[in-house]
């Protein structure tokens, strides 16, 4: 059996679902608003928590899912390598040493391609460097103040506006 907060936070799920769905059908905060019978303000804050949301679902995709991704495709990549050779290396058929081989060079051409990706590498680097500037006019900030005990915080606000300005 529910309780009432439970209840509580699934309508404001299902609220903010709802409003979800009807602003990316392009209606107004207003329009939204009139739907579903709440106040321009409530679509308003929604709708900024929807955002924070979606920027944080972004940084775990970025922080997790890319470099795990990216790993697995180097990894798979590596193996189907190494079967190829195998298979080129161990048969007499010259068809089949032929294919094995062809399936080695474009696995090559796959990781070579992974690991010089020169837009992967050039929004790392470019990502890597803001990072050290702000972080570096940050940690200036605090000297000049004397604020030692706001570094920390300070660092976070220095990786989530990094964040923020990438996407």
């Amino acid at each position: 059996m529910n309780t009432k907060n439970e209840q509580h936070k699934d309508l404001i799920e299902w609220r903010r679902e709802k409003i979800l769905l009807l602003s990316s059908q392009g209606y107004t905060q207003r329009d939204i608003a009139d739907k579903i019978k709440v106040s321009i303000g409530t679509v308003n804050k929604d709708l900024s928590f929807l955002r924070q949301q979606a920027r944080d679902n972004i940084k775990k995709y970025v922080d997790e899912k890319i470099p795990e991704e990216y790993e697995k495709c180097l990894t798979g990549i590596s193996t189907i390598l190494k079967a190829s050779w195998n298979i080129a290396n161990n048969t007499t058929d010259t068809r089949e040493k032929i294919q094995a081989l062809y399936l080695a060079k474009e696995c090559y051409s796959q990781k070579l391609d992974l690991l010089t990706n020169s837009n992967v590498i050039n929004d790392s680097m470019r990502f890597i460097e803001k990072s050290k500037e702000n972080l570096s006019n940050k940690k200036e900030v605090i000297v000049q103040k004397g604020d030692i005990q706001g570094s920390s915080k300070i660092n976070n606000e220095v990786r989530e506006s990094q964040y923020n300005q990438t996407f």
